[in-house]
């Protein structure tokens, strides 16, 4: 297949680029500057140069394709409009791929959030795939349940004719060029002395390896039926405390409890307040039983005993 990837020089761009490369497709990576270019070109993908403000530009790209994979936000919007702003440029963007796969049939896959059916606890029990995004609302504004509108956006494609899926991804999704929620606990243990839990600890985070989940969205392009949510998630739900536990152990620091206060929180965990205590269970189990995938890189905790992020001094 002829794929065109966006967010390519991304976390997980960077190794779904190879993935779809070593599977035999052509990739495409649209490419803003010239170092992304180089960035694209040296994972193995042809270049396209583009902007996810140009909208006639990304139609006439993913019309020149088999499939699309969208995994590119515009996070320089995070700063000044938050989750609001970032739905709200993402959202004309899926909706320009729809026009232009309209009728087709070729898949659009789009990265997720496995928050966004249970928005951190609200199911009761471990999201399934089943599960759709939660609406979102004015009363939803500044949250990450922002971003619902552009899941659901995607998965409504289907209905246009279009082979679209969300994979949806875990709080940590690790491996040797992590850039996520884990180095930030990482550092934030490292500066104030001590690896913080919110509360008792019992809220759960998924993980997944980058590689691994890199797979999924693999799979969904190249046999994921239309209209679907996916789990690439490996570890179902880790409790904080465990986490805490042993990034603790790796860096030489006691696991301590961070009272739920609106001071303590946010004194400890910072721009991670917001997230720290969701309680994000999940499955995989349709996952890995429709796609055939099957996690094979070290599960979270074994891969922080591994070292690569605590190097030395």
């Amino acid at each position: 297949m002829r794929v065109l990837v966006t967010g390519g020089t991304g976390h997980s761009g960077s190794y779904i680029i190879p993935e779809l490369v070593a599977a035999g497709h052509e990739v495409t990576g649209l490419a803003r500057s010239d170092r992304a270019a180089a960035a694209v070109s040296a994972l193995g993908a042809k270049v396209r140069r583009g902007d996810l403000q140009d909208l006639d530009g990304l139609k006439e790209a993913a019309a020149d394709s088999d499939g699309v994979i969208h995994v590119a936000h515009r996070q320089d919007l995070l700063p000044s409009g938050g989750m609001d702003a970032v739905a709200a440029a993402e959202l004309p963007i899926v909706l320009a791929y729809g026009e232009a796969l309209a009728g087709t049939g070729k898949p659009l896959v789009a990265a997720g959030s496995i928050g966004s059916p249970g928005n951190g606890g609200n199911l009761g029990r471990p999201a399934t795939e089943e599960d759709p995004a939660l609406p979102a609302g004015d009363e939803h504004k500044g949250t990450l349940r922002a971003r619902n509108v552009v899941e659901a956006a995607v998965v409504g494609l289907a209905e246009r004719g279009v082979r679209s899926s969300v994979v949806r991804i875990p709080p940590i999704m690790h491996g040797t060029t992590d850039a996520g929620f884990l180095p930030a606990l990482i550092a934030v243990a490292r500066q104030k002395g001590f690896a913080g839990y919110p509360a008792d600890g019992a809220n759960r985070w998924g993980a997944v390896h980058v590689r691994d989940a890199a797979s999924v969205f693999r799979l969904a392009l190249e046999k994921g039926p239309a209209g679907r949510y996916w789990h690439a998630v490996q570890d179902g739900g880790i409790p904080f405390r465990e986490i805490a536990e042993a990034i603790g152990s790796r860096l030489g620091l006691p696991a301590v409890s961070v009272p739920v206060d609106e001071l303590m929180l946010p004194g400890y965990f910072g721009f991670l307040t917001a997230v720290a205590t969701l309680d994000l269970p999940a499955s995989s189990l349709i996952t890995r039983r429709t796609l055939g995938w099957e996690p094979a890189r070290p599960a979270l905790l074994a891969d922080l005993a591994n070292g690569h992020y605590f190097p030395a001094g």
